[in-house]
């Protein structure tokens, strides 16, 4: 395939391990005449990693909207250019909606290279409802907008994703077990594809908890995967669960006890070890 000229090609780069790369990234990485980047210092590192050269033109937040008058210009001269981020998809929390927007409206050809997503890595390992879910991306770093943006989320019935990082991830989380519920059920996926990989939680009281029992959990990059609120009929059926279920807490551990009843009387496992952590945490009054 021969690159066409005044392509604007949007492509996802790795979000963690380079081999996530893929071989249609490289071929368009290598053809095009120029890339534009987030920050040419780490896009300069998959590109040597890559054995690519090609020139970069550094396009983020801050200078966008300047920029890609002067880039759509170039493709409209003839040339081609990919659009990638630090890691992932570009645009999903990250620069180039004015560059695609104004692409399409001059009637230039905007192409997707998919690929890594750390969005879609979460949800695809996170154990939640994947069939309708909400991205919020990053919440608003003062407290009181983050607090009442979270209050309006909290009868959404998606399951909801958010990006956070080490430096808000014990606020956000606060906040969540206070407006959400600290039985909500959630799982925070940290450092996805990287060494450290790892996946934790039940609901969004243990995540907060397990964070502050080890500060190497509050490194890296996070996201947060929070199930929506359960309709009022949901909610009914697992707390039907209840005595057999507390009959068996005080023979086994959750796990087992929650396995077992779920099983029983057909209801979701999730639902009723919610219910245990309940029935436990009233006992512990």
């Amino acid at each position: 395939m021969s690159t066409q000229s005044g392509i604007l090609y949007v492509v996802a780069t790795p979000i963690g391990n380079l081999g996530d790369i893929t071989r249609r990234a490289v071929q368009i990485l290598s053809e095009v005449d120029f890339i534009a980047v987030e920050d040419t210092r780490r896009s300069r590192q998959l590109l040597n990693h890559l054995g690519i050269k090609k020139p970069m033109i550094s396009l983020h937040e801050h200078n966008e909207q300047q920029q890609a008058g002067k880039l759509l210009a170039r493709m409209v001269a003839g040339e081609s250019m990919a659009l990638v981020s630090d890691a992932g998809t570009p645009l999903i929390s990250d620069p180039g909606y004015h560059l695609v927007r104004q692409a399409r409206e001059q009637g230039l050809v905007v192409s997707p290279v998919p690929g890594a997503s750390a969005l879609m890595a979460a949800m695809s390992a996170s154990g939640l409802p994947t069939d309708h879910f909400r991205f919020e991306g990053f919440l608003p770093n003062r407290q009181s907008a983050r607090q009442s943006r979270l209050t309006e989320l909290q009868q959404e019935r998606m399951t909801l994703v958010f990006y956070e990082s080490s430096h808000r991830i014990i606020e956000t989380l606060t906040d969540m077990n206070s407006i959400l519920g600290k039985d909500r059920e959630a799982v925070l996926a940290r450092e996805l594809t990287k060494m450290y990989e790892t996946f934790l939680g039940v609901n969004l009281g243990e995540i907060l908890d397990a964070l502050h029992a080890d500060a190497n959990q509050r490194k890296g990059e996070f996201v947060l995967v929070v199930r929506g609120q359960e309709k009022d009929h949901d909610r009914h059926e697992a707390e039907s669960a209840d005595p057999l279920l507390a009959l068996l807490l005080d023979e086994m551990p959750i796990k087992n006890a929650s396995r077992i009843v779920a099983k029983y009387l057909g209801l979701k496992k999730n639902d009723v070890y919610k219910r245990g952590l309940l029935i436990q945490g009233k006992r512990g009054e």
